[in-house]
């Protein structure tokens, strides 16, 4: 499928369509449980500017093709393009920064990574991530994002890699699910079943796999008969609140401790880092997560 728009054209690794005043995107790597390369968010963001700026669009819908939401950042993908970037700049020096220099440089490539998921808070209509299968770092920093997040029952939400890499560089987790979720989750890095993060308010709603879509299409339907400049002028007031709350000013620091977060010389950060050299991912994400077990939150059941 080819696209050409006022803002995106030709992607490769997303899909955009428009029916009845619905504009789907959708994260196209199935292969890759949707993760999340520099040009999957530039496409993204681009996918995103184009349904906020269409007339015949009210209403957006997030998803992934595929068994899942997405797993994350490409850390194939986007470290190994940081760090080509990073070569080029030294080549280059002193004209361009490079992502492997200063603290303040690290900050500053998270910052502009930062710019093209943070645009989902922007845009003046409402957008529904629909979450199935695994929505982890990178996927939340996407689904959180969003005005609502509708999950199946078994979708695992979370962000394994604050156990040794970073912490998310967007940050709504407080604002969804409050500071001892927030910290339960994130000090941990464990993940929560799509029917428990309903509870804690991680989602909206969820609902068996074989009902997602329906309940993602009845909402974006309803959402879709109210006129875009009255459903702009609900979200924008809403949003408003939350930066009233510090929003803005906090995705700015998570940019920034993100960054001091990558200085770390604990034990656990420096193993996989010695791991990834040594052995790759595979090897380094299965040593970092062993003793975790499954790593799955299980709220008790009355």
């Amino acid at each position: 499928m080819t696209y050409s728009g006022k803002w995106l054209d030709q992607p490769e690794e997303i899909l955009f369509e428009v029916s009845e005043r619905v504009a789907r995107i959708t994260l196209n790597k199935p292969d890759k449980r949707n993760a999340l390369s520099p040009r999957t968010l530039q496409e993204l963001h681009d996918a995103l500017l184009e349904a906020d700026d269409r007339l015949d669009v009210n209403v957006v819908i997030l998803q992934g093709a595929g068994k899942d939401f997405c797993a994350g950042y490409d850390l194939g993908g986007v470290y190994a393009g940081r760090k080509a970037e990073g070569e080029a700049a030294a080549a280059d020096a002193p004209l361009y920064r490079s992502s492997s220099g200063s603290y303040d440089d690290d900050a500053w490539f998270m910052e502009r990574q930062q710019a093209l998921t943070t645009v989902i808070f922007d845009l003046h209509k409402p957008v529904i991530a629909r979450v199935q299968g695994n929505c982890l770092a990178g996927g939340t920093d996407l689904a959180l994002m969003c005005d609502f997040v509708i999950c199946s029952d078994e979708a695992k939400i979370g962000f394994p890699a604050a156990r040794a890499n970073g912490s998310p560089p967007n940050h709504m987790w407080i604002y969804h699910c409050g500071p001892q979720w927030a910290k339960r989750i994130l000090m941990t890095g464990d993940s929560i079943r799509g029917r428990d993060a309903v509870t804690i308010g991680l989602a909206l709603e969820s609902a068996p796999a074989d009902q997602l879509d329906a309940v993602v299409d009845e909402l974006a339907r309803r959402l879709s008969f109210v006129d875009n400049e009255l459903l702009s002028a609900h979200k924008r007031i809403v949003n408003l609140a939350l930066e009233g709350m510090g929003a803005r000013t906090l995705q700015r620091l998570a940019a920034e401790n993100d960054a001091r977060a990558h200085l770390s010389k604990g034990p656990r950060r420096t193993q996989f880092k010695a791991d990834m050299a040594e052995h790759g991912l595979k090897a380094a994400l299965t040593n970092r997560d062993a003793p975790f077990g499954d790593g799955v939150i299980r709220l008790r059941e009355d």
